[in-house]
């Protein structure tokens, strides 16, 4: 993979940030708008606005998500996002819907390191699904986020941020998926164990697909699409649109064992960031599921052989010294032949004062001029 280096220039975490890791070093997201980017990092609950400049991406701006939405936990608990996309005038962000298994101290005895192993948590703020207004300023050209506002093309229409209906403290879609036959036993297993854990948002109109991490089902990875609808001006709620009326459908894809770790549209075709479900080094990878937004349109589900995706190339991660760094966890397209990458857990060689880190720009080929800067 030849790539260009290109410098994120981040400001120190606000004081609500807490304990957590800086910014730059939990990158999971990404998505291009106009002149800037947007980035989540899957800690805290908060999304980052950088703008492209002669010396990289800058002029860091940070939007609190519980300004503009209703968050169970507020600030106090992370969103865990990991899937941004932009459309029609809206972001939209997911959390992991996932468990979270509790990691080990470091001081303390074995007895206590080993019961803190044990504890499986829900984080009510990781069952996010939003949307939220997003638009540019006429003069300055700056893009911001509102919790109402004015449509920019019709004054008449209203946006609205809104989320997705709750379900005892989890989601409509989670709720949905309790009898699904592949996914129902996975829902009760963390994340990082293999279990349920959204990576990867893209749009199409009001059709959204989002990748999983986990599960991966005998080497098949999969992604759900839902459709949405409004229930009321805040809420937001899912469409019957797969097979029995179910309110999703599922895509099965043979990506070589891996998760997906991202999805972002490009043409007709997405994108897919694909790497290891479980914490642990691997091979990451860039695939092109060809056709995949006009062909899943009137499926109720598909499965997609590896003859059927494109694998584009492969991303280096760490090893050795820098085991568990420089793991690609974010894509999106800032150009018509030009793949922004963005890391979690950078090595220190990513590094670069207090706060910056270095992300990657690949070229790539194919159509892609349809959905670059919507």
């Amino acid at each position: 993979m030849e790539a260009t280096p290109v410098t994120l220039h981040f400001q120190p975490a606000p004081p609500e940030h807490g304990d957590r890791k800086p910014i730059r070093d939990g990158l999971s997201s990404v998505v291009k708008v106009g002149d800037y980017i947007f980035l989540a990092c899957d800690e805290g609950s908060s999304v980052e606005r950088l703008k492209c400049t002669s010396k990289g991406y800058e002029e860091h701006t940070i939007f609190s998500l519980a300004e503009y939405i209703p968050l169970t936990e507020g600030n106090t608990g992370e969103v865990d996002i990991e899937g941004i996309d932009f459309e029609n005038h809206y972001l939209w962000i997911t959390g992991s819907h996932g468990l979270k298994r509790k990691k080990p101290d470091e001081e303390g005895t074995v007895k206590k390191k080993i019961k803190q192993l044990s504890k499986v948590e829900l984080e009510p703020n990781r069952y996010v699904l939003a949307r939220i207004p997003l638009v540019a300023d006429p003069d300055t050209k700056e893009y911001h986020f509102y919790k109402s506002c004015k449509h920019p093309d019709d004054p008449e229409k209203t946006l609205t941020a809104a989320v997705l209906k709750e379900k005892k403290h989890t989601n409509e879609l989670t709720e949905a998926l309790q009898e699904d036959i592949h996914l129902k036993n996975f829902l009760k297993i963390p994340g990082k164990d293999n279990g349920f854990d959204v990576e990867g948002l893209a749009l199409d109109g009001s059709r959204v697909f989002l990748g999983l991490r986990g599960p991966v089902l005998r080497g098949w990875a999969v992604i759900l699409e839902i459709e949405t609808k409004e229930i009321d001006k805040h809420t937001i709620g899912l469409q019957k649109i797969g097979p029995k009326s179910q309110k999703y459908k599922k895509h099965f894809l043979d990506l070589a064992g891996m998760g997906i770790r991202e999805l972002t549209p490009a043409g007709k075709d997405l994108l897919i960031l694909a790497g290891p479900t479980m914490d642990l080094d691997g091979t990451i990878s860039v695939y092109r599921w060809k056709n995949a937004i006009p062909d899943t349109k009137n499926s109720k589900k598909s499965i997609v052989y590896e003859r059927k995706v494109e694998r584009l190339f492969d991303i280096p991660h760490g090893t050795g010294k820098n085991s568990g760094k420089d793991k690609a966890e974010g894509i999106t397209l800032i150009a018509d032949h030009e793949l922004l990458i963005v890391y979690d857990s950078p090595s220190a060689q990513r590094k670069a004062g207090k706060t910056n880190v270095v992300a990657d720009i690949v070229s790539i080929s194919g159509d892609n001029k349809k959905r670059v800067g919507k």
